[in-house]
């Protein structure tokens, strides 16, 4: 059931490259839709220091406990199952961690998702969003213009979302923007910090 994403080693590295430093003295992060466990399992050995709790809906967890269950990593727990429109387990983390999810929500699971996420972190928290995202309602390439027909005719509910959109959650959820990466392939890093 190990599945392999090719988008995931050729992004990871430089996601790390943005999110190692700011991690520096976070003790455990939650990742939001761990796919297929690959970024749990690099981020974790990357950086020993925190605890890299991995979750997705169960569909997907199969994989990420293939992955995990093939890794050395001894900061990696078990991947729990996370549905974002449904009650969020109760933890105490420093950090939250999302790749490439939130174009494939519905508009209402990523309301859902912003409010769990305002709500699982406390003051000084961080949340660190990875994909492709509108600005002013335009798309910032013709590759994202493609791939949002493609996302659309997959799932009509699914899109590229408007960072406005976006960070007007992230304020209603008590976060407040720090800083939007740059990132190849047309993809941004925004992170938001809990006030």
């Amino acid at each position: 059931m190990k599945q392999y994403s090719t988008s995931c080693v050729q992004n990871q590295d430089p996601i790390l490259s943005i999110i190692k430093p700011l991690f520096t003295n976070v003790r455990s992060a939650l990742e939001i839709g761990s796919g297929t466990g690959q970024h749990a399992v690099y981020f974790s050995q990357n950086m020993p220091h925190l605890i890299w709790q991995s979750s997705d809906q169960a569909q997907y967890l199969p994989s990420v406990k293939a992955w995990i269950d093939g890794s050395d990593s001894t900061n990696l727990p078990a991947a729990i199952e996370l549905d974002v429109t449904q009650s969020w387990p109760t933890m105490n983390v420093d950090a939250v961690f999302s790749a490439n999810t939130a174009h494939i929500m519905s508009w209402e699971m990523v309301i859902d998702f912003f409010q769990g996420v305002g709500q699982s972190l406390d003051a000084g928290g961080l949340f660190i969003l990875y994909g492709p995202f509108n600005y002013n309602g335009q798309y910032t390439s013709q590759s994202n213009a493609n791939f949002d027909l493609w996302l659309k005719d997959r799932d009509p509910r699914s899109a590229i979302r408007d960072f406005e959109a976006l960070d007007q959650l992230a304020q209603k959820a008590g976060l407040k923007l720090v800083n939007d990466y740059a990132m190849p392939a047309n993809n941004r890093i925004l992170h938001w910090v809990k006030q």
